[in-house]
C-alpha cells in the first residue's frame, strides 16, 4: 500500500507589547466570510503530490491579559467519532463560524494607540499597557499631538535599527509592511511563534492529513489538535528558506485580525505547497506534541467545522486548504 505524503504548514509571527505589526502586509486582508464566497477554488487534480505550507511572519504581542484556557479533554478516538455523529451535511456554517472566531474584536480598536517608529505605524499598544511602558524612559516615549491623541514611539535618540534593537533586547523584525524598512528587531521571548506543517499523504486514493496533538504540558493550547511542527521566520530569512529551502512553492496568503483584552493581532499567513518523500513519518524531537495521527481529509475537514478541538488559528491555514483543493467549494454554501 503505498503512501504520498503532502504537507500543510502555517507560520506565525508575534511581537511586541499589546500588540506590534512586523511583517504585516498593508494590502492584505483578514479572511472572512466575504472573501471566502468571493473565491473560486484553485483546480487541481485530486491524484497530484502536492502540500500545502503556511508560513506567518506577523504581528501581536506579548500577551498580558488573562492566559487562553481551553478545553482540551478530549482524545483521538473523539476525533475519530466526530464524521460518524453529524448528518453529513456539508453546510459551511461552521467554518464561517472559526473564521470569525480568528477576526473578534474589531469594535475594540480604539482601546489601542498606534506605535510609530519614523512616522510609520509599526503597531498598536493598549492604552492599558502604556502606564508600563512609560516606566521605561530611556527607551519609550508618549506623544500627544495638538488634537490631544496620543501614540507610543521610540526615544530620539534611538536613531538606527541596532540601537533600538540593543535597548529592546530583540530578534525579530519589525516594519510597517512585509518586506518592507526594518525599524528594530524583537525577542523571541515576546513573540508567541507558529510555523506549522501539516502532512498530507494519498492511500488507497483517499487523501490523508498528519495531525498533531499538542502536548498536555504545553504552557498554550495544550492537547489541541495543530499542524506538524512549528518555528518562527527569524530577521534575514525569507519564507521559502525558513519553510524547506527551494522545495516549496507559493500560492498565496491567508491573514486575519483579533482583539483579545490587551492582545492585537494582526497575522498573515503565506501559504506554499510543498512535495515530501512517500517515506515520510513525523517524530517529535521537543516534547511539544503528544502524539501524531494520519486522518483522512474529509474527517479534518468534519473536525474543524464540527468541533473546537484545533488549536484557531490552524483552522484557516487547514480551510484555506480544502477551498484551494476542491474539497470545500463557496458553491456549496451560495447552492
Amino acid at each position: 500500500m503505498s503512501v504520498s505524503p503532502y504537507t500543510i504548514a502555517g507560520n506565525g509571527v508575534r511581537n511586541l507589547y499589546s500588540s506590534s505589526s512586523s511583517y504585516i502586509h498593508r494590502h492584505n486582508c483578514p479572511l472572512t466570510i466575504s472573501t471566502i464566497l468571493k473565491t473560486t477554488p484553485l483546480s487541481f487534480p485530486l491524484n497530484l503530490s502536492y502540500v500545502t505550507a503556511a508560513v506567518t511572519p506577523s504581528s501581536s504581542t506579548r500577551n498580558i491579559s488573562k492566559p487562553i484556557e481551553n478545553c482540551s479533554s478530549f482524545t483521538w478516538d473523539d476525533v475519530f467519532q466526530v464524521s460518524q455523529s453529524h448528518n453529513g451535511s456539508w453546510d459551511l456554517g461552521g467554518f464561517f463560524q472559526k473564521i470569525n472566531l480568528c477576526n473578534r474584536g474589531s469594535e475594540n480598536r480604539s482601546d489601542f494607540i498606534p506605535f510609530v517608529i519614523e512616522d510609520q505605524i509599526v503597531g498598536y499598544v493598549h492604552n492599558g499597557f502604556v502606564d508600563h511602558l512609560s516606566k521605561f524612559k530611556d527607551v519609550f516615549t508618549i506623544i500627544k499631538d495638538s488634537t490631544q491623541s496620543r501614540h507610543v514611539t521610540v526615544q530620539p535618540a534611538l536613531k538606527t535599527p541596532e540601537s533600538r534593537t540593543e535597548a529592546l533586547g530583540n530578534l525579530y523584525p519589525v516594519t510597517s509592511s512585509y518586506g518592507g524598512k526594518v525599524y528594530f528587531s524583537l525577542e523571541r521571548a515576546s513573540s508567541a511563534l507558529l510555523w506549522n506543517k501539516v502532512a498530507m499523504s494519498k492511500k488507497d486514493e483517499e487523501k490523508y492529513l498528519w495531525i498533531g496533538k499538542r502536548s498536555e504540558t504545553k504552557a498554550t493550547y495544550p492537547g489541541m489538535l495543530d499542524h506538524l511542527v512549528a518555528g518562527g521566520l527569524p530577521h534575514g530569512m525569507s519564507c521559502a528558506e525558513n519553510v524547506v529551502k527551494g522545495i516549496a512553492i507559493p500560492v498565496g496568503v491567508v491573514s486575519y485580525m483579533d482583539i483579545d483584552g490587551y492582545r492585537f493581532k494582526r497575522d498573515v499567513l503565506f501559504c506554499y505547497d510543498l512535495k515530501l518523500p512517500e517515506s515520510f513519518i513525523p517524530h517529535n524531537q521537543d516534547g511539544e506534541v503528544g502524539s501524531f495521527k494520519l486522518l483522512p481529509v474529509t474527517l479534518v475537514a468534519d473536525v474543524i467545522r464540527d468541533t473546537d478541538f484545533f488549536k484557531a488559528n490552524c483552522n484557516l491555514v487547514i480551510i484555506d486548504f480544502l477551498f484551494r483543493h476542491g474539497w470545500v467549494s463557496s458553491l456549496l454554501f451560495l447552492g
